[in-house]
């Protein structure tokens, strides 16, 4: 597969319909990945995780890589606000009504009021090992840092999904905190 016909566009217009197909794939793709609850994904889908917190976010960017016109991949990422003595536990989270869910995000004495998170990151197979993942994430994260009050970026990796982990621990992300005893591992990044 070669880059011919591969474009790639930041969405303008709200219509994130065209990522449908390509978060459910994500979904599918983190519970075959998934060492621990993967029955935990099933409940997880372009409504209730991507389409939700598109429509809750204040800020947010949406790009798609297409083939020949044909989504093949997308970044969906957003600028959280972190509201303090609250935990912060997205809708779509698994466990969240238990005892003991401490929120999203760490504990810090010193977290920032406001964060860069990149929330999806997919690109379809065979397309991958194209370079699109990497053009997708350096597009994110220039996006991220243009906010002049955004000094970290949180990615959350589901588990078992080490290739994925390896590849932002490799871009200078580190290991931040395990959400959900484990189910997820966030990494984050200062850039500022």
């Amino acid at each position: 597969m070669d880059k011919s016909g591969i474009t790639i566009e930041i969405l303008q217009d709200g219509n994130i319909e065209i990522c449908r197909d390509l978060c459910n794939e994500l979904m599918a793709f983190q519970k075959s990945k998934a060492t621990m609850a993967p029955e935990k994904f099933d409940a997880m889908n372009f409504d209730t995780r991507m389409k939700r917190s598109y429509e809750l976010a204040k800020e947010k960017q949406v790009i798609v890589a297409k083939a020949d016109g044909v989504p093949i991949g997308y970044a969906f990422s957003t600028i959280d606000v972190i509201e303090r003595g609250k935990l912060t536990i997205p809708e779509w989270a698994p466990n969240r009504d238990q005892p003991g869910v401490l929120g999203f995000y760490p504990d810090w004495e010193h977290l920032p009021e406001r964060v860069g998170c990149l929330s999806n990151l997919y690109i379809r197979d065979g397309y991958r090992h194209l370079g699109l993942g990497s053009k997708l994430f350096r597009m994110s994260m220039e996006w991220m840092a243009s906010f002049p009050d955004v000094e970290c970026v949180f990615i959350y990796v589901s588990n078992g999904n080490r290739e994925a982990l390896d590849f932002y621990l490799k871009h200078g992300f580190l290991y931040s905190h395990d959400v959900f005893g484990g189910f997820i591992q966030a990494v984050c990044k200062f850039i500022k």
